[in-house]
């Protein structure tokens, strides 16, 4: 790995989150001329759930960019090939890791965790393209830009997911609700962070049912520094499904890792876009830690547009999905205690 290694400049509506992963995101269209290569991006539109559906807009026209000559310009480590199976793979690397892609696809690895780019990796006239989006945020926030810290007097707003009538999903096991092992979760969480430093606040302490644009304002009252929604998953009728999913907002410009038929557009500038770096790092940060704490299957650092909870907050802001109550060892790990005192701990050891 320490070939990888070298310094890097700084560049200057809604439904309870439950779904199984059905989306597919189209492929770009690429005109190969000589560089810059353009992209003329399209996408069909998803299956209509609202009523008027509207297609998703054709991307903006952005240029793809070598991604050795990014390489040379923002001095990161040099990029190397390491495999051509099953895929021609590539790593390049800063001081502060190392990312791994594949050429045509969107499936990338950063420092061993996986994400998702917005568009596949393109070989032309030799050299490695990037789409110039993924470049600007996905590989600059992790390989140039300074880890996510803050100081003193830190704010975080703790959303435990649904609540009241709002039950989430159940309990292949036994039909407990998803409402009472988020609310337990976020319960645990609280004391540890704030052991830590950190001003805590609970969008809801009991069995409440609080609206998604409630939870926004609430902690824009509270002047939160970060937001996070706890969730755990569900793929019925589907048992096997597994694994941890964490989800940040999408950049605008760019398509959805999943949309769940809501018309995907990617000319749309949210609120939170404009934290689009520090969601991703916190996102993989959090990620990250409960993977190594809970050693569960890595179903990767996500992007979505429709999750009303994040769309919009004013601060970095994620969604965890940590688990699948739809599969009984699942199911049988988060109605455990420990397993949510170990979610617990390793979310809050990571913001030490």
């Amino acid at each position: 790995m320490a070939i990888f290694l070298a310094g890097c400049t700084t560049p200057t509506p809604q439904t309870p989150l439950n779904w199984q992963d059905t989306n597919v995101v189209a492929k770009p269209f690429i005109i190969q001329t000589n560089k810059p290569v353009i992209l003329i991006s399209k996408t069909n539109p998803p299956s209509a759930i609202i009523p008027i559906p509207k297609p998703a807009p054709i991307a903006p026209v952005v240029t793809w960019t070598s991604l050795g000559d990014w390489a040379t310009e923002h001095k990161t480590g040099k990029l190397h090939r390491i495999s051509d199976s099953p895929v021609t793979t590539y790593a390049i690397g800063s001081s502060n890791g190392v990312m791994v892609l594949g050429i045509g696809t969107l499936g990338t690895t950063w420092n061993g965790i996986e994400i998702n780019l917005g568009f596949e990796p393109q070989f032309i006239d030799g050299e490695v393209f990037l789409h110039g989006l993924d470049l600007e945020k996905n590989l600059e926030p992790l390989l140039c830009e300074p880890p996510l810290a803050f100081g003193t007097n830190r704010i975080i707003v703790i959303d435990p997911g649904h609540g009241g009538s709002n039950t989430g999903t159940h309990s292949v096991l036994d039909g407990r609700f998803e409402k009472e092992f988020t609310l337990d979760w976020a319960k645990r969480l609280k004391p540890l962070l704030e052991t830590n430093g950190w001003t805590v606040f609970l969008t809801r302490t009991n069995d409440t049912d609080v609206s998604l644009s409630n939870r926004v304002a609430f902690a824009e009252s509270h002047h939160a520094d970060l937001f996070v929604s706890l969730h755990f998953n569900s793929g019925a009728p589907d048992t096997k499904q597994n694994g941890l999913e964490t989800y940040c907002i999408t950049p605008t410009g760019m398509p959805s890792t999943l949309t769940r038929g809501f018309t995907d557009d990617w000319s749309e500038n949210l609120p939170n876009n404009s934290f689009d770096a520090k969601n991703l790092q916190f996102a993989v940060k959090m990620h990250t830690a409960l993977l190594r704490a809970i050693g569960m299957e890595d179903r990767g650092v996500r992007r979505a547009r429709f999750i009303g909870v994040l769309r919009g907050q004013k601060r970095p802001a994620i969604l965890i999905e940590a688990g699948y109550l739809s599969n009984p060892a699942e199911a049988k790990l988060i109605e455990s205690a420990d397993y949510r005192q170990k979610l617990a701990e390793a979310f809050a050891n990571a913001l030490k």
